[in-house]
């Protein structure tokens, strides 16, 4: 008889202050590699000499929100000159949190910009000390720092995700949807949804348990008129679209019974702090480090992108039904330390050729990765909100399938 247990995802909306910092850093990001790119496209040339490129961008952005304030940290190496100030207030005026009344807003907040520039001793690792004399970069390019990254895909639902996750995913969604067209105008930007969901073996079968948490506007206090648009706007849309069972699920909407303060008023906000809710919801393993505010040369993002790039299409060549990539860099080396594959006994081919044929399919050096899945994009922004994975967007190149066949071939 197959195991029958619960699972529980959960996912937040933009206006969450541990996602408003995660937009601020991504667009940051995006700034430089977009005013880089212009520099490159010019042929500009410094004081010193060097000509821009974005090859040389190096960012490792960190943000922290409190009550009416917005602190800018971290190691930045570009040419571009970009308004910091500017970006931080035009991320937040977007998210939502454009008035005072809202308890944080995008004109009053204060910015205090504390970037410097990165550190020789880790740019020499990854501008290639231990391979100088070869001009191609891939070859050229270490890994920014060591570390592991973990990658997952998953057959039982369209975009190769865990049902848990991908039903509160696409919650928050929806939440943030029908604020921003009207729909129900005294909704917030900070939310959060949960989903429990009940398996049997490695089949999602039913939701047993909704959570919804929104902020509203104060003078909203029907608290069962709120759950009764949850219910209409959110929830049933986003389960009876995904076809799951639902009829038996406990629905908790605000269970506190009131969330009038929300955001960074309600609570501090800081990159990096929303790992899960950026990957799998849990279901699949977390090598630890966070994505948002880093350029591709950083593993902890790039090797995540390329994991998740491999398991999905191993699941989508038919090759397993679950798999779960691990890689392992050292700052430096280009190489990755270690390469693994686990399908969780899924597998429709002996485990060991779906390794072999990886490593034959998928050159996963840092500079191989950023050149196939193109990461030199100033694209990261929106990757920062609602999961860097399972969403149907062409700029989110490691959500292409496009090695199916030569896995199938490798296999072979």
């Amino acid at each position: 008889m197959a195991r029958e247990y619960l699972f529980t995802s959960e996912s937040v909306t933009e206006g969450h202050p541990d996602k408003i910092a995660d937009q601020v850093s991504d667009a940051i990001l995006d700034a430089i590699l977009a005013e880089e790119a212009e520099l490159e496209r010019m042929g500009h040339v410094s004081s010193n000499g060097a000509v821009a490129s974005l090859a040389d961008v190096r960012c490792a952005c960190e943000t922290l929100l409190t009550t009416g304030s917005v602190i800018v940290a971290g190691e930045i190496r570009t040419q571009s000159n970009v308004d910091v100030q500017r970006v931080v207030r035009e991320t937040i005026r977007e998210i939502g949190y454009d008035r005072a009344k809202y308890g944080f807003d995008h004109e009053t907040c204060g910015v205090i910009n504390m970037i410097h520039e990165q550190s020789p001793d880790i740019a020499q690792g990854v501008d290639g000390t231990f391979a100088r004399a070869d001009k191609d970069e891939v070859a050229r390019l270490g890994a920014g720092d060591q570390g592991m990254m973990f990658g997952y895909a998953t057959d039982e639902t369209e975009t190769l995700m865990p049902m848990p996750y991908f039903l509160a995913q696409h919650m928050a969604m929806r939440l943030a949807a029908v604020r921003k067209d009207g729909t129900l105008p005294y909704l917030r930007p900070d939310g959060k949804t949960q989903v429990t969901v009940r398996y049997e073996g490695d089949v999602p079968v039913e939701v047993r348990a909704v959570v919804i948490s929104t902020q509203h506007a104060p003078n909203v206090e029907d608290m069962d008129g709120i759950k009764a648009d949850m219910l209409e706007h959110v929830i049933a849309p986003v389960l009876d679209e995904a076809g799951i069972a639902w009829d038996d699920a406990r629905i908790y909407v605000n269970p506190t019974g009131r969330f009038v303060v929300g955001g960074p008023m309600g609570d501090t906000g800081l990159t990096g702090r929303k790992i899960i809710v950026d990957t799998y919801g849990g279901m699949g393993r977390h090598g630890g480090g966070a994505f948002s505010g880093k350029d591709c040369t950083k593993v902890d993002r790039s090797a995540a992108y390329a994991a998740r790039w491999v398991a999905k299409n191993v699941v989508a060549a038919g090759l397993a039904h679950r798999c779960e990539v691990q890689l392992a860099y050292a700052i430096g080396i280009s190489e990755p330390v270690s390469i693994m594959v686990d399908t969780f006994g899924t597998a429709t081919v002996d485990e060991r050729k779906i390794e072999q044929a990886v490593a034959r399919v998928f050159d996963l050096r840092p500079g191989a990765i950023i050149r196939d899945l193109d990461l030199r994009r100033p694209i990261f922004r929106k990757t920062a909100a609602y999961g860097h994975f399972g969403r149907n967007d062409p700029d989110f190149t490691w959500e292409r399938t496009d090695r199916v066949d030569e896995l199938l071939a490798a296999v072979e």
